[in-house]
């Protein structure tokens, strides 16, 4: 007769343990849960986003670079440009902006595109009258119109057909010198060609868009190759605008965003998975403790340490899986769409299917279980290689227990006594403390980001130079009172650490009632802004290049101007005229105060007003909105899990000491004061220790991420905020002390006489 196999009885304990523990491993759950959601969420979303957005450079023939001139090109212009060293084709591409008087922006329209950069429809239809337009989808949602709704064009009203993506404006960027997009105030456009037509000629931009004939290998050969098509247009045409495609942010920006946000969110997970997976191993360590007896029975009886180590992974290891398979569930479903959704809120984006993700399966699931079991298998590993005689004794100290060192009896028992609880719960507070840390980071970034921002705005507004600041196409007289000539012009920065960028030149008179620096002949003052950025001091001298040339001009800084936010060079008018070789009395821009009205807008290049130079903050606060919420949220459950978890095993641990205590005749309020009100003081140490070097972790962060971008946005936190993280805190923390609380008041008499040694 076959033998029945007897179950393992180790088994038969881990349904006991999950629902025994059921609290811990619910919490724990549900924050692994969430975290592998809405990083999968992102990773896949971000996946397909950008397997839509590399596909489209064939799909929709994204220009290789692009150019405008002062006048339009004749054939024999063209054919030198596409004849010259680098063989290529120029398509047309010219455009013309409008301002609309529904909202305060500016439109930019376009011809229909059949060649090069072509148009993604999202919704509805492209134009085919010449009163019907098509506008670009995000700028529509943004402003809340809708395809049947009306645009009214400087005088012309037309109707909206359609809301598209064009290919070349994935990021709203107006101008290649912007910080930052623009998805509220700027806009892209298609009409038809006769609706085109109807635009005053003095409008137009003569752009050109070209595509290579044989594609540059990586960004090295197509900078090459761009220069060397920037000469051949130099020798035919004066350029007035150049943009090679691999330094055009309105193309890549969105692409290079998401590929970072996924790199940044993966090291969040790990992290995250880092610090549960070594709170699973205190709480399993804190188990062993309690079964110490057991453990030593089972080894005696001839159980492994192999067989012991398995039963203990066994229950987070269960956990964690149950909690990677939802959590890929719902990032597949609900958290992608939100994701999406982000994503569609802040680029203009063609249109995607949803692609598996083999890579966002292996980081949000198989390297989260690994680094869970190789973490508390070692732990475990570790704590299980005492020998049977110890556990049955509780003996689980490896070195010989040292003698606890003398307090000053002068301190009160009660100090002492809670002073006692910190030093033998030392390790479970040093990872309260790190805890704290990583959960203040994700809460500081969160709190901080939108102030940071509506106080670069106000830094802005507060250093503005005039109301109205003008650059003309040529010199232009005008009547307006208080206006003042001045010069302008821009060179780029080089600085191998970092991103080159264009810096406003500008030629002032002495004196100038609208820039307060004392800017003599032979010097210059740089701004604030430009000397954080690039660590330039007074007295000291900076090199600049031409734009579209190899000229390199270098300068003497005299000082610093009192502008934050900007990236600019100020010199003498004379100085200017010199530096740049132009006519004596040359001028092209006007500061006022005023709006000037007796100059013809064909005239105006550019007019920037408070709305121009607030465009980054204002996007930001768009773009981020939901996500500050997410980080939020994210960080104060991190912050209450920890706390939670780690307070609940020093009560554990603690229960004989508690059960003593109330035979002795304590009280629970002072047995809360003894043992959570360690907690609380470790608790609040902690928050107010980890701000100042988060901070100073975040303005590292920060200057590194807006290297990147033109301009600099100075890291100012109001200082409000430091008070906010750690109040929000503890008002989190009061939730947990009277779960805390409740745990001590239900700690039994009777625990006191268990396990006694």
């Amino acid at each position: 007769m076959k033998k029945k196999k007897i179950k393992d009885p180790l088994i038969k304990r881990v349904p006991r343990e999950l629902r025994s523990e059921a609290g811990k491993y619910i919490v724990i759950f549900l924050f692994i849960t969430m975290m592998i959601s809405a990083v999968s969420g992102m990773l896949v979303a971000g996946g397909s986003m950008k397997q839509a957005y590399e596909d489209g450079f064939e799909k929709y023939n994204i220009e290789d670079g692009n150019f405008e001139l002062t006048e339009k090109a004749n054939a024999d212009t063209i054919s030198k440009i596409e004849d010259g060293k680098e063989k290529l084709t120029v398509y047309e591409n010219f455009y013309v902006e409008e301002e609309t008087k529904e909202v305060d922006s500016t439109v930019r329209v376009f011809k229909p595109r059949k060649d090069v950069d072509k148009v993604c429809v999202m919704e509805g239809r492209l134009p085919s009258a010449k009163d019907e337009i098509a506008i670009d989808r995000m700028y529509a949602y943004n402003n809340k119109f809708t395809v049947g709704d009306n645009i009214t064009l400087g005088d012309t009203k037309l109707k909206i057909t359609g809301l598209v993506a064009l290919s070349d404006y994935s990021t709203l960027y107006s101008s290649p010198g912007d910080m930052m997009f623009d998805a509220m105030k700027f806009c892209v456009a298609i009409m038809t060609e006769d609706g085109f037509d109807s635009f005053d000629e003095s409008a137009l931009h003569y752009s050109y868009s070209w595509k290579y004939d044989k594609a540059p290998k990586d960004d090295g050969e197509a900078k090459d190759m761009a220069e060397n098509v920037m000469k051949d247009i130099n020798a035919v045409s004066p350029l007035k605008q150049f943009i090679p495609q691999y330094s055009n942010n309105a193309i890549h920006f969105a692409g290079e965003d998401i590929k970072g946000d996924g790199a940044m969110i993966t090291v969040f997970l790990y992290l995250v998975v880092i610090m549960i997976s070594f709170v699973f191993a205190i709480t399993t360590s804190n188990t062993i403790n309690k079964e110490a007896t057991v453990i030593g029975a089972l080894r005696a009886t001839g159980y492994t340490r192999g067989e012991l180590i398995r039963h203990y992974l066994t229950a987070p290891m269960i956990v964690m899986i149950v909690a990677a398979i939802v959590g890929n569930i719902l990032g597949y479903t609900v958290l992608k769409d939100f994701v999406t959704d982000i994503y569609y809120q802040s680029y203009s984006l063609p249109t995607y299917v949803t692609i598996w993700n083999a890579e966002a399966f292996v980081k949000t699931t198989v390297v989260p279980l690994i680094l869970l079991f190789l973490i508390d298998l070692a732990i475990l590993a570790n704590k299980l290689s005492l020998s049977p005689l110890k556990f049955l004794r509780r003996d689980l100290k490896r070195k010989q227990k040292k003698k606890a060192f003398k307090l000053n009896t002068k301190i009160g028992i009660m100090k002492r006594f809670r002073l006692r609880v910190i030093f033998q719960n030392m390790p479970n507070h040093i990872t309260i403390f790190i805890g704290i840390f990583f959960a203040n980071v994700i809460i500081f970034f969160s709190l901080a980001m939108k102030p940071l921002l509506l106080n670069y705005q106000d830094i802005i507004i507060d250093n503005m130079t005039c109301k109205y600041q003008y650059i003309l196409k040529m010199p232009m007289e005008t009547e307006t009172e208080g206006a003042e000539k001045y010069c302008a012009g821009s060179l780029k920065t080089i600085d191998d650490r970092i991103k080159e960028e264009s810096a406003t030149v500008y030629g002032i008179k002495k004196d100038s009632k609208y820039i307060d620096a004392d800017v003599r002949d032979g010097g210059i003052y740089i701004s604030q802004g430009f000397a954080d950025k690039y660590g330039l001091k007074k007295g000291g001298k900076v090199t600049l290049k031409e734009e579209y040339g190899d000229k390199k001009y270098t300068f003497k800084i005299d000082g610093i101007y009192k502008e934050p936010a900007s990236i600019a060079v100020y010199m003498t008018q004379n100085d200017f005229i010199d530096t740049f070789d132009l006519e004596d009395g040359y001028f092209n821009g006007y500061f006022s105060d005023e709006e000037i009205t007796d100059i013809d807008d064909m005239y105006i290049a550019t007019t920037i007003t408070e709305d121009d130079l607030t465009k980054t903050s204002r996007q930001l606060i768009l773009s981020m909105g939901g996500m500050v919420s997410i980080f939020t949220f994210v960080g104060v459950a991190m912050f209450m899990l920890i706390i939670y978890l780690l307070s609940k095993i020093i009560i554990e641990k603690n229960t004989q000491s508690i059960s003593m205590t109330k035979i002795l005749g304590y009280n629970n309020s002072e047995i809360n004061s003894l043992y959570v009100a360690v907690t609380s003081i470790v608790v609040v140490l902690s928050l107010l220790l980890t701000i100042p070097p988060v901070s100073g972790i975040l303005k590292y962060i920060f200057k590194v991420v807006f290297s990147e971008y033109a301009g600099y946005m100075p890291f100012v936190i109001p200082s409000y905020i430091y008070a906010e993280i750690p109040a929000l805190g503890i008002v989190a923390y009061i939730i947990i002390a009277v779960m805390l609380m409740s745990k001590v008041k239900k700690v039994p008499l009777d625990e006191a006489l268990k396990n006694v040694e």
